[in-house]
């Protein structure tokens, strides 16, 4: 066998078994070999070589990123300027197109751009019920 020329190569060349190649045209010569000093005369033949250390290939898991798996606070998964672009522009986007619409003046679009940057609706909907509120909207 083998496997105690691969086990000497392996503590002479000080390397893991696994990363021990020997040459399958010369293994008569190979398992004749029972000593160190023989392995070593086979080492520098040519006939046991080292092979190169493998990477480490890992797949690629997929990320568990459901409600069970999640740790902090609200915005642990979502940060707050994420949460605030996704808060803005639609509503800028609603006041954008009451404005093309003609439904709000000029004056009242810029009013609304001010409070809504400074966080004064939460959303599309809120907007719509504070212009109901002050009679600037009608309901549909």
């Amino acid at each position: 066998m083998t496997s105690l020329q691969k086990k000497l190569a392996a503590e002479i060349l000080k390397v893991g078994k696994s990363r021990i190649w020997l040459d399958p045209t010369k293994l008569d010569e190979i398992k004749k070999a029972v000593t160190r000093k023989d392995i070593k005369k086979l080492i520098s033949k040519g006939y046991i070589k080292v092979l190169p250390a493998k990477k480490n290939k890992r797949k690629k898991e997929k990320k568990r990123k459901g409600p069970g798996s999640r740790k902090g606070s609200q915005f642990a998964k979502i940060s707050k300027k994420r949460v605030w672009i996704n808060t803005i522009r639609p509503i800028r986007r609603y006041l954008r197109e009451l404005k093309a619409s003609g439904k709000i003046d000029n004056k009242t679009y810029r009013k609304l751009l001010a409070l809504a940057k400074g966080g004064m609706f939460r959303s599309r909907t809120h907007v719509k019920i504070y212009l109901q509120q002050r009679g600037i909207l009608k309901e549909e």
